[in-house]
């Protein structure tokens, strides 16, 4: 996950990499004679972790336009919150003075995603950001409902 504009310009740096890095493998597969399926069974691997590469700066581009994506599971607050971080354009430390805790502790619970969180600290996260959250129950599957 790409947690800052460093982190982003990283990404950006490595993507070229990427690409240069796949058609110049394709060419080299190609020069082998290789049948196509054996080819593209070579190249998933660098084509995968490019994919991965690109969901993750898509994701940090939208968080950054505060295009967050619906949670619908409160497993994912974590994510939400770290993008709420980044939307409002701080970085760790300055979250760490707002929440009166070290930089590093910042650092850890993003690095876990929050994982273990209390709604206490959920809220706080989000209050210290100036955020709201708002949440709604779905209406249950027929099959679960009575």
């Amino acid at each position: 996950m790409i947690r800052n504009d460093r982190e982003y310009q990283e990404a950006q740096r490595r993507l070229k990499d990427d690409q240069d890095f796949i058609v110049a493998q394709r060419r080299a597969l190609d020069d082998l004679a290789l049948s196509a399926d054996e080819i593209e069974r070579a190249m998933q691997p660098a084509l995968s972790f490019h994919a991965q590469l690109v969901e993750e700066v898509e994701w940090y581009e939208r968080v950054r336009r505060r295009d967050f994506e619906t949670i619908h599971s409160l497993k994912a607050i974590g994510r939400l919150l770290i993008a709420a971080r980044i939307a409002n354009g701080l970085t760790q430390q300055e979250l760490a003075e707002r929440l009166g805790v070290s930089q590093a502790q910042v650092s850890r619970d993003e690095r876990n995603e929050y994982h273990g969180i209390t709604v206490e600290r959920a809220q706080l996260v989000l209050d210290r950001l100036g955020e709201k959250l708002t949440a709604r129950l779905d209406e249950k599957p027929l099959a679960l409902a009575g």
